[in-house]
């Protein structure tokens, strides 16, 4: 792999966790209440991925300017995946527009249309009860299976 190949490897990631961060920015204000703990999370996600705080500053600002991005692997996606559902239960208020937000990012991520609720219950129920996002990847591999 020369230079070149890793640089733009280097820039699709980047591109793709600015689209995840811009994602749970659209999930976490479409309730219209913005909460602190929504805030906490998204800014441990952002970290997670690599974005700073002036680029998360950044993305808040400029979401317009931020293009989708679909994850690239079943890892990516899942782990989207789970963050998206994570931050629509973080505030202990699941609002219609979030849910149907979900759905449309499960089916824009490639799961199957007609199994979106049940892969976004199982995530949630894990994630309720404590199960970290490898042992309900496992989990929801199976149910998809």
């Amino acid at each position: 792999m020369n230079f070149t190949e890793i640089l733009n490897l280097f820039k699709q990631g980047k591109s793709s966790a600015n689209s995840h961060v811009k994602n749970l920015i659209e999930i976490a204000a479409a309730d219209g209440n913005f909460d602190d703990i929504e805030y906490q999370l998204l800014k441990k996600i952002a970290k997670r991925n690599g974005i700073s705080s002036s680029k998360l500053k950044s993305i808040e600002n400029d979401k317009e300017k931020i293009v989708f991005e679909a994850p690239e692997n079943s890892q990516e996606k899942f782990q989207q995946m789970y963050d998206l559902v994570h931050m629509m239960i973080v505030d202990n208020e699941i609002h219609p527009e979030e849910m149907k937000l979900c759905n449309l990012f499960a089916s824009k991520f490639g799961y199957p249309k007609e199994r979106n609720e049940e892969l976004i219950k199982t995530i949630q129920g894990n994630i309720e009860n404590g199960n970290g996002p490898a042992d309900t990847m496992k989990r929801v591999e199976w149910m998809l299976s």
